[in-house]
């Protein structure tokens, strides 16, 4: 991924709003976005630093699978792009949820920020698979499946609970010059189908 096509992926990023987050209703859930206004909070507390220790970076190739043994999550990821009003499109509320990649945001183990968001709850189903997110930790693993048969293997560098207010979007979706990884569903406190807050899991690349 080129360094204009990043740079593009971020600008267009940041001028959407997406939506990680379950509740009663099909698809997007407007009233649950994220504000992905530019940050208010502390830059550098996320991922986005260089490191002379990286791991190499790949070809793109679709993520197909992600795992996360920590929180004994084992999910088929599908593909998510823009709805017509601008807003990244959310897995479908089901039985069987499911993550969801953000298309045009770099692969998993390309250079960039790979985006990834799963709900928290699935209306009558219950809980989303990424329900416990915040209980990562730094360190912790998290594995995607790619579609060439490969997988890259990141380590979490940071867990943020942010309110939707405040969503860090340059540390999310900013350039960064090593492969990165972020996962994102809604957290804090909950009313009706909306919740206050959004978690934000930072990785980065390990192999």
């Amino acid at each position: 991924m080129t360094a204009l096509t990043r740079r593009a992926f971020a600008a267009g990023a940041m001028a959407s709003l997406l939506v990680g987050c379950g509740g009663q209703g099909e698809g997007k859930t407007p009233a649950a976005g994220v504000d992905s206004r530019r940050p208010r909070g502390r830059a550098g507390d996320g991922s986005s630093s260089s490191s002379a220790n990286s791991a190499r970076a790949l070809g793109r190739s679709t993520p197909v699978r992600l795992r996360i043994p920590a929180i004994d999550v084992d999910t088929p990821v599908i593909r998510l792009g823009l709805a017509a009003d601008g807003t990244v499109q959310v897995p479908p509320i089901t039985a069987d949820d499911r993550a969801g990649w953000y298309r045009h945001s770099p692969t998993p183990g390309q250079v960039g920020p790979s985006v990834i968001l799963g709900h928290v709850t699935v209306g009558a189903f219950g809980d989303g698979v990424f329900r416990r997110l915040p209980e990562l930790r730094r360190g912790d693993r998290i594995v995607a499946r790619r579609e060439d048969g490969t997988s890259a293997e990141f380590a979490v560098s940071a867990v943020r609970t942010v309110a939707k207010a405040d969503f860090p979007a340059e540390e999310v979706y900013g350039d960064v010059d090593r492969p990165e990884l972020r996962l994102i569903t809604c957290g804090g406190p909950r009313t009706g189908d909306e919740y206050r807050d959004n978690v934000i899991v930072f990785a980065t690349l390990t192999s």
